[in-house]
């Protein structure tokens, strides 16, 4: 392995770490737009605020992590995927903006009408943006981004392989948002909630399950590279996805929310990780490959020091931050059950 793999994996790190917590939270507002009106969606909601609150931001580190590695290490390969794919990613960007703004302010809304606008743009944006990353990746592994950033800007995107792309990242993100839901809800004594979430964790994953097979034979006839990658050194992990999918929806059904939690992780980053293995070494599929599209070795070199810098400060700093919400969790919920007992006894 060359100084260009390393930098290559170091990138792709960064795609599963962000298909797995950014899925997550892009999945809770799927949720959020499936939750129904202000009264029967009112735990949910209540749910989802504190699940993502304080985390929401810091998830995005990982987009911003993966444009940066692409454009500093690899910029001939950033230039034709920007070039060639504007559109989808000014969606995503503008996704992204109308998501964090309105999730922001539906909490400070002057009025129950202004707090559901901002409600639905925050739902629908946590679909339309992970919908159209899912079509970029689609677009990339059917090697429809030709080297010189000159391909079509609509038909580049809009393939079978960038469809099935998009529906399964809606999909994937909100099993696996719904599986994350369900054990903070379970965590914080809300069991019922948890039960109800589990519920549609699991036929959700169900959906994701059966799309996934279907897609399967769009890959087969829109993307034969990515395809006979899958069907070599990539199947181990497909493989692993399956079975730890299959994992999460009996975990589930036991209501072993912790657990699901676990192997629902484990699924998405197997799958992420297969394809990332089935693609190997193309960058860019049937146009260019890691070494080709690699920038200056001194440049590589430089960016997996700072990835090492940044393993030992920033990664240890978010870990903190998971578990000081977690905490917050369990001590708001103890100030609760106080406060009910409390009032009780005064009764």
């Amino acid at each position: 392995m060359n100084v260009a793999d390393v930098a290559a994996a170091l990138l792709f790190l960064g795609v599963v770490a962000y298909a797995i917590l950014g899925g997550a939270d892009f999945g809770t507002g799927v949720w959020d737009l499936l939750a129904g009106d202000a009264r029967s969606g009112a735990h949910l909601r209540s749910q989802i605020d504190r699940s993502i609150g304080p985390v929401w931001e810091a998830n995005h580190v990982w987009l911003i992590y993966i444009l940066v590695f692409l454009w500093t290490g690899f910029p001939t390969a950033f230039g034709a995927i920007m070039s060639t794919l504007f559109i989808p990613w000014l969606l995503v960007g503008l996704g992204i903006v109308l998501r964090g703004g309105a999730f922001a302010f539906r909490k400070f809304s002057s009025s129950v009408t202004e707090a559901r606008l901002h409600g639905v743009v925050f739902a629908v944006s946590s679909v339309v943006t992970p919908f159209f990353l899912g079509m970029i990746a689609g677009a990339v592994a059917s090697g429809r981004v030709p080297a010189d950033g000159e391909g079509d800007v609509w038909r580049s995107w809009t393939g079978p392989t960038s469809w099935v792309g998009g529906t399964l990242a809606v999909l994937t993100v909100s099993f696996l948002a719904a599986t994350f839901l369900a054990a903070d809800a379970a965590r914080g004594g809300r069991h019922e909630l948890a039960s109800a979430i589990g519920a549609k964790a699991i036929w959700s994953g169900v959906v994701a399950g059966a799309a996934a097979l279907a897609a399967a034979i769009a890959i087969e006839l829109d993307a034969e590279t990515l395809a006979d990658g899958l069907h070599g050194r990539g199947l181990a992990l497909v493989a692993v996805s399956m079975i730890a999918g299959l994992a999460t929806l009996v975990l589930l059904n036991q209501a072993r929310w912790a657990m699901a939690r676990l192997t629902a992780v484990a699924a998405v980053a197997s799958i992420v990780v297969g394809w990332g293995v089935a693609q190997y070494d193309w960058i860019l599929v049937d146009e260019m490959t890691i070494e080709a599209a690699a920038g200056a070795r001194p440049t590589l070199i430089g960016l997996i020091i700072v990835f090492g810098f940044a393993a030992v400060t920033a990664v240890p700093a978010m870990a903190w931050l998971f578990v000081l919400v977690n905490q917050d969790d369990w001590s708001r919920d103890d100030h609760s059950d106080r406060t009910r007992r409390g009032i009780s006894s005064d009764r």
